[in-house]
């Protein structure tokens, strides 16, 4: 199959065509580890684990980095404030990451390289671009010639004089060129520092992705990506850096995931509507969560909105019915049924469409969709008065197949669907009703058991999830 992806350092589609035939080496640019990633941040964690599942699903071997930035000037803010070490700081965040991602359904990437890690390399790194006269030191810092390298500004499609304009030097700084960009910072009082041949400090943040990038999937690696907000300045400093040193090509596409609005609006503290996966995911099912942005072309931008999110629920809920309804059928169900051909077809030709779906630059949209033809489909057949086992086990297993691409639980292992709690709450009314306490009561420890608060109310009994 012929994967199609939007390069948006040439803003179309191109075939993928590995460096090495049947690998993917990718690499993703990871979260500053100053606090709980937000749900912008979540975005591209869940696209990107996404496309790698899908280049698994297709036959590929993938190697999948994706980096931490432990040492940052929010860090060291962010450790002051709180009056502890930024190493204690960044260890308890990236344990918070670890946790929020694997609510989101979302891998754990093969290697997740840290800046301090690998700070040898990083001024290894500096010393060659210095020696090729990329680079030059001032005063203990170090800059990047922006100038120097031919064609800066081509990932972003800008061009130096464009850029020139608004750019300046900012005081402390010296620099040759108000365009020149710190790959090395002099190390400031009560700052973490590092030694180096230009004196105590520390990287710039450029830097360490180009570095990370090189040690860990080589000089040239098949996809870079992150957030569209990363496009410029971060991605063009990481072809000027990496290109100057290696003198090769540094990647061969460019994937960048569109923003996330709330309610229509830019994310941000000032507005009061910045919200953490840590806050969200103890309201929000984390699964649909994930169901919800994929639901969207990762290119595009996306609202997110309560009343989005419930139509997320809602349709996350419709596909898991559809499943546990085909299931429970399947173990009443033995022998063949006439016309079994035809849904057996149809069934398979869902299973294309979600292939064409990804084929066509990872549009999980689309993907989407075919879970929810597949429901449509499941629920037809269900009315038969004769159902074949294997139709049945057939729609259960292109449920799974999907589902496990994109990362979606199908199957509820354990809980309640929505309808099968209303069942017991009516139930529970008529027992009450009967004057039947005992079983009464039993329905509602059964729920409670199962983390359901029932709330007896004047208008009547509702029930919630419990937190």
């Amino acid at each position: 199959m012929t994967i199609q992806i939007f390069n948006s350092f040439t803003r179309q589609k191109e075939p993928f065509h590995p460096i090495e035939e049947g690998k993917v080496k990718m690499y993703v640019c990871g979260p500053t580890v100053y606090n709980y990633i937000h749900i912008g941040n979540s975005r591209p964690v869940i696209v990107y684990d996404t496309v790698r599942r899908y280049f698994q699903y297709a036959g590929y071997e993938v190697k999948f980095v994706s980096n931490f930035t432990d040492v940052d000037d929010k860090i060291i803010k962010a450790a002051n404030e709180l009056g502890e070490e930024t190493t204690a700081l960044t260890e308890r965040f990236i344990a918070a990451y670890f946790e929020d991602i694997t609510a989101l359904g979302c891998q754990k990437a093969d290697a997740h390289p840290r800046v301090t890690e690998h700070m040898d390399d990083i001024i290894e790194f500096i010393k060659v671009l210095i020696d090729k006269e990329y680079a030059y030191e001032s005063q203990g810092d170090v800059y990047y010639r922006t100038r120097k390298f031919d064609g800066y500004g081509k990932l972003s499609h800008q061009s130096v004089d464009d850029l020139k304009i608004g750019a300046r030097i900012e005081t402390g700084e010296k620099k040759e060129d108000p365009l020149d960009f710190a790959l090395w910072k002099a190390a400031k009082p009560g700052e973490v520092k590092w030694e180096s041949p230009w004196g105590e400090g520390r990287p710039g943040w450029h830097i360490e992705c180009s570095v990370m990038a090189r040690e860990h999937l080589g000089d040239t690696i098949d996809i870079h990506a992150g957030g569209q907000d990363l496009t410029f300045p971060h991605h063009e400093n990481e072809i000027a850096q990496s290109e100057a040193h290696n003198d090769k090509t540094f990647a061969n596409y460019w994937m960048h995931n569109g923003y996330i609005n709330i309610d229509n609006e830019k994310m941000s503290k000032s507005l009061g509507n910045f919200i953490l996966v840590h806050d969200i995911r103890q309201q929000i099912d984390p699964q649909v969560l994930r169901f919800f942005m994929l639901s969207v072309h990762y290119r595009h931008p996306i609202n997110f909105a309560q009343d989005l999110v419930e139509a997320a629920k809602n349709g996350l809920e419709r596909i898991r019915t559809a499943y546990a309804n085909v299931a429970h059928r399947l173990t009443a169900t033995a022998g063949l049924a006439e016309g079994s051909e035809q849904w057996l077809g149809e069934i398979a030709q869902v299973k294309t469409n979600f292939e064409e779906a990804m084929n066509d630059d990872f549009n999980t949209a689309n993907a989407v969709s075919a879970l929810f033809e597949l429901s449509s489909i499941a629920n037809v057949y269900l009315k038969e008065t004769n159902t074949d086992s294997k139709v049945l086990q057939a729609i259960l297993d292109t449920f799974t197949i999907i589902g496990d691409v994109l990362g979606i639980q199908v199957k509820v292992e354990a809980g309640l669907l929505d309808e099968e709690i209303e069942a017991l709450l009516e139930e529970r009314i008529a027992a009450r009703k009967n004057r039947d306490f005992a079983r009464s009561d039993e329905i509602r420890d059964q729920l409670l058991s199962m983390d359901i608060v029932l709330e007896d109310t004047r208008q009547g009994t509702r029930w919630k999830r419990g937190q």
